[in-house]
């Protein structure tokens, strides 16, 4: 008998549960883990405070097969999830060297100052890979079977 593959997900920000932005991440990724054979078990929403983002990371990280995240990547500041998910994991939180040539030429190409506060959003956790990201060029990343998605930059 094949093995359930299964599937939690992290929605994280205060603007999702203040009511200010509406999630359209939850149905997507539901349709897609549906198509593809995967039971979406548990989605949590979290505010953008590091203890409530890594205790959900790593409970629902040993419960299911995958977790996924959204929100929390950007280049504001409470865009902490790269922190919380390196918190999680033990591990430290860096500036990715990929990652950083890819939003500095981005940027530049786009006549943009590459500030600080975009370039925020080339960290992540020491050993993580890349997500690339087809809407914008700030990458996502996966670090065990927590899969941390981008939006846009």
């Amino acid at each position: 008998m094949a093995e359930i593959v299964t599937a939690a997900m992290v929605v994280i920000g205060d603007e999702i549960l203040s009511g200010r932005t509406k999630d359209r991440n939850i149905g997507h990724l539901a349709d897609i883990m549906t198509a593809i054979g995967i039971d979406l078990k548990e989605v949590r929403i979290v505010p953008d405070e590091e203890d409530e983002i890594v205790a959900a990371i790593n409970a629902l990280r040993a419960r299911y097969t995958y977790v996924f995240t959204t929100g929390g990547i950007g280049p504001t500041h409470d865009d902490i999830t790269a922190d919380a998910v390196s918190k999680a994991f033990g591990v430290p939180c860096e500036y990715d060297a990929k990652a950083y040539a890819m939003l500095e030429e981005s940027y530049a190409q786009r006549a943009m100052e590459f500030t600080d506060a975009r370039k925020r959003m080339a960290r992540m956790p020491r050993g993580a890979e890349h997500i690339d990201n087809p809407v914008s060029i700030a990458p996502g990343f996966r670090i065990g079977n927590v899969h941390v998605m981008a939006g846009g930059a």
